[in-house]
């Protein structure tokens, strides 16, 4: 599978032919294997660009955070945490040709109302927006991804 030029800083991964002849990279931030899917071809640059670019401890970042909605379990692409744990920004990834909509922030604030970070990222690589929580539900739209 060919996967696109993402507007990210090019990554180096860890890859092996897994079972079925599937693409799996290493995830060193959960230290496993995973399938190399186009969502997660987003997700690996986004976790070298906070690590490499943004100076994130890379065990301040949580991949698959859980999020019990309506007693229903969902997880988060990312989350930052500061140093004692308390999130600090949620990432929403999606595959790059899936568009960033009302409904992808959407489903970021509702992750959110369970998690409480400061901050929301929605990102399919080739657009990234970031938004700062106001209180209230409401967001704010940033002109940058924040300093964590």
């Amino acid at each position: 599978m060919e996967y696109p030029t993402l507007n990210y800083p090019a990554i180096h991964l860890r890859a092996r032919r897994g079972a079925n002849g599937r693409t799996e990279i290493f995830d060193k931030v959960r230290g496993r294997w995973l399938v190399l899917t186009p969502e997660e071809w987003v997700r690996r640059h986004v976790i070298e660009y906070l690590v490499n670019w943004c100076g994130v401890e890379l065990q301040r970042i949580v991949t698959e955070y859980p999020v019990a909605l309506n007693g229903q379990p969902q997880r988060a692409d990312i989350v930052v945490v500061d140093s004692e744990g308390g999130p600090q920004m949620l990432v929403e990834c999606k595959a790059a040709d899936v568009k960033i909509s009302q409904d992808v922030l959407d489903q970021a604030v509702r992750y959110n109302s369970v998690v409480g970070a400061r901050y929301l990222m929605l990102t399919n690589g080739l657009k990234t927006f970031c938004f700062e929580a106001c209180g209230g539900g409401k967001y704010q739209k940033l002109d940058s991804i924040p300093k964590l």
